[in-house]
């Protein structure tokens, strides 16, 4: 607990102590209500003076004006335990409301420390401590081990792992060296790293995800508005109705003792503390329960929308697949598969084509310029070149039509076909594919357990090759050979035929689907780390590239939105039964506490389950 709260904690122990003394002391009229004023204004002065001050504000009709005005009116009529417990029952309850909080801001002060508190310049010889702020674009930055990344740039020297749990959750660290990107927020842990920087503080990574976090609570669920709205009328209602309890009866029937503290029991019952704050800190445990994970949700709103995803849809390369291709199969015709390999990665070597380079990570050997001569890359078909005196050809099917080459062996697989021929003769076929990421799979099957009923593949590929993926991964439907405004064509299409209480979800790389991404009811950046262009249009980042994190967001939002309803039946169901109760008379204080406070207390707990979810 923080001094505040245990100070809190320390009045709530002598105000219990104060009132246990005042129960046995053998004293009856004024000197009985002098001794229970001793622990009612130690417990109470703090909420008696927010009554009055906003009553001066013009702001009457809130939590502190019912507990005041419930308990003044105990102690006129006599019932000074009474007054005193309801008080004393009420700290307890803001009490346990304050640590709640404080707990479930802990995972977002978690975050907060990545910012950065300075950076080194080398100047004159000596690093010198500035603020990240005044780095300029272009400036050279050095990092120590154990000190936090503060701007985003690339490495010009050193090599060192760096620790991105703050930010994607992620515990395993990351190896960089010279060349390699580095973000702000990360943490260096093994070896010194000369930085240039490449944004300036206010567009770093960390800026940009601190703006996030900060301003998520701004936009506020469905839930939360209808709580706010529901206290605004419900409060001014209650008071009236309790004074209209009190008045209208008694005046028919003369017997105020009667009506009287039936009216106070059903001002102290209607204090709507349980819904109003239990149900924000259930969407803030939410939000920060995702935050730990490396998942940034953009508002409670997107996180109670995602507890209704039934639809799924996803960008294939670079989400679903590594977007790296990589050779999957050799055929070769009349050569050993080692050779034909070889033969076309020493033709293709000079080529900085994804596909040349991956015949060539395919092979393994050294490249070789010595064994290569005359090479020719022929535009949209491939390359020709000799290699070992042996003229090589490499390329696709047209290449062989164009130089009359006959393809005797074609399988049908699906990828990139890459046909080799040595000396005008056919040897044979390579096979190049992007591959599925490994968690892909499992990711599908997760989200189906989570209640999503049908999952969607869009991509530019080729037929073959986008329905090997859907077929892999287990995928419902799948659409390919798509440019990107055929993908928002298929999503609005989603759209129009899903049901209107289900919601859409897009998964994108965030960098070339931003249209996409701001079309579907929910839009997520995978793999993001970085990327503005993600930020931006997503309405939920994944700081990292595995896709597993989707089903825990989607989990998350299920059981926030789970313990949101439980919340408000349970308040909702016990405070009408107690203030039914108490009108009839059959309630007296000690059940309009239990109504208040017992229950503000129960859902406060309740809502903290979301800072242990898993």
């Amino acid at each position: 607990m923080t001094k505040k709260q245990k100070k809190t904690l320390y009045r709530i122990l002598f105000a219990f102590v104060l009132f246990a003394a005042c129960l046995v002391l053998p004293v009856d009229g004024l000197a009985r209500l002098t001794a229970f004023l001793i622990p009612y204004l130690v417990i109470s002065w703090d909420i008696l003076w927010k009554a009055v001050r906003n009553i001066a504000h013009g702001q009457v009709f809130d939590e502190n004006f019912l507990m005041c005005a419930a308990t003044i009116g105990a102690l006129i009529i006599g019932e000074y335990p009474e007054a005193v417990a309801v008080m004393l029952f009420y700290q307890v309850g803001e009490l346990f409301q304050n640590v709640a909080v404080s707990r479930s801001r802990q995972s977002i002060s978690e975050l907060m420390d990545i910012r950065p508190d300075y950076a080194n310049i080398e100047r004159d010889g000596q690093l010198v401590q500035v603020d990240p702020e005044e780095v300029a674009v272009g400036d050279v930055i050095v990092i120590k081990a154990g000190e936090r990344v503060p701007l985003d740039g690339v490495i010009l020297e050193g090599a060192s792992a760096l620790d991105t749990a703050a930010l994607t959750g992620e515990s395993l660290p990351r190896d960089v060296s010279a060349g390699d990107e580095v973000i702000s927020g990360c943490v260096n842990l093994t070896g010194l790293l000369h930085v240039e920087v490449r944004k300036p503080f206010g567009e770093s990574t960390v800026t940009r995800i601190l703006d996030l976090v900060e301003n998520s609570s701004e936009k506020k669920a469905k839930a939360e508005h209808f709580i706010t709205k529901f206290a605004r009328y419900y409060t001014p209602v209650v008071v009236f109705a309790a004074l209209a309890l009190a008045v209208i009866p008694s005046l028919l029937d003369g017997q105020w003792g009667t009506w009287v503290p039936r009216a106070l029991n059903f001002l102290v019952v209607s204090c709507p503390c349980a819904l109003v704050i239990s149900i924000p800190l259930s969407f803030f445990g939410g939000l920060g329960g995702a935050s730990k994970q490396g998942i940034l949700v953009k508002g409670s709103n997107y996180l109670e929308a995602l507890a209704q995803a039934k639809i799924v849809v996803f960008d294939k390369t670079g989400t679903l697949t590594q977007g790296k291709f990589s050779v999957t199969a050799v055929h070769p015709d009349g050569l050993a598969e080692e050779k034909l390999l070889e033969l076309a990665a020493l033709a293709e070597q000079s080529s900085t084509h994804p596909i040349s380079r991956s015949i060539v990570a395919a092979w393994g050997g050294a490249p070789s310029q010595e064994r290569v001569s005359q090479v020719e890359e022929v535009a949209g078909h491939g390359v020709r070149a000799e290699v070992d005196g042996c003229q090589v050809l490499a390329g696709n099917r047209k290449l062989m039509e164009r130089e009359q080459i006959v393809i005797t062996s074609d399988h049908d697989h699906p990828g990139t076909i890459i046909h080799v021929a040595v000396d005008g003769k056919y040897a044979g076929h390579l096979v190049i594919a992007d591959q599925p990421k490994p968690t892909s799979a499992q990711a599908l099957k997760e989200l189906k357990a989570a209640g999503v009923r049908q999952t969607v593949m869009l991509t530019g590929d080729a037929q073959g090759a986008a329905q090997a993926v859907a077929r892999e991964l287990g995928l419902d439907q799948f659409y390919a050979q798509l440019l990107p405004a055929d993908k928002v064509e298929r999503v609005e299409e989603l759209l129009r035929d899903k049901n209107p209480k289900e919601k859409l979800v897009f998964v994108g790389d965030g960098i070339n689907d931003a249209p996409v991404l701001s079309r579907a009811d929910i839009g997520v950046a995978m793999g993001a780390l970085g990327s503005d262009a993600a930020i931006e249009a997503a309405d939920i980042v994944l700081m990292d590239d595995d896709l597993l994190k989707l089903p825990v967001a989607v989990r998350i939002a299920s059981r926030t939105l789970s313990i949101v309803r439980q919340n408000v039946v349970f308040a909702l169901g016990v405070k009408l039964l107690v203030l039914v109760l108490s009108a009839v008379g059959r309630a007296n204080m000690w059940a309009a506490v239990f109504a208040d406070v017992g229950v503000s207390v129960l859902a406060i707990l309740n809502a903290s389950r979301m800072l242990k979810a898993k």
